[in-house]
């Protein structure tokens, strides 16, 4: 499962909420893309990590 906050990121909160319930926080780097995009560009990123 991914989870995608929005383009101001995730509160502290919401971070703790999220690990709590088992997610792995990830980065794509320092830029901050669009929270339509993010999914996407993670998706693919995923597949082609996969063999």
């Amino acid at each position: 499962t991914l989870l995608s906050g929005p383009e101001g990121g995730l509160s502290p909160a919401e971070e703790d909420i999220a690990i709590g319930r088992g997610f792995v926080p990830v980065t794509l780097g320092e830029r901050i893309l669009r929270a339509e995009t993010a999914p996407l560009a993670c998706l693919a990123l995923l597949t082609l990590g996969s063999p």
